[in-house]
């Protein structure tokens, strides 16, 4: 999972990919671990495309998408959000929602 700039999310968003923009705070413990759990996803899946992008740089994309908390994982396709999760609960649930949106 790479960490995105705002010209890479930009990118993404405009070439209309189906992918995972995961949002965290450095700061935040819980988004630590979401993070680790969606590594351990990533890898198992393969080919998926995973952004993540520290909330504290893009307020206005907090705003934009209506992010209430994090850690917040987006998921999206040609250019719409498709789907808001804040709760990770644990990797088999990270992985059964990302196949289930993959389909």
């Amino acid at each position: 999972m790479l960490e995105w700039n705002r010209d890479e999310f930009s990118a993404f968003w405009e070439r209309g990919e189906r992918g995972l923009v995961y949002f965290y705070t450095p700061m935040c413990g819980t988004c630590q671990v979401a993070g680790k759990m969606l590594v351990v996803a990533e890898a198992a899946l393969g080919d998926v495309s995973i952004g993540k992008m520290n909330l504290n740089y893009y307020p206005d994309l907090a705003r934009s998408f209506a992010i209430e908390s994090v850690p917040c994982l987006l998921f999206v396709d040609n250019g719409r959000v498709e789907e808001t999760l804040y709760a990770f609960h644990s990797v088999p649930y990270l992985l059964e929602k990302i196949k289930k949106y993959l389909r």
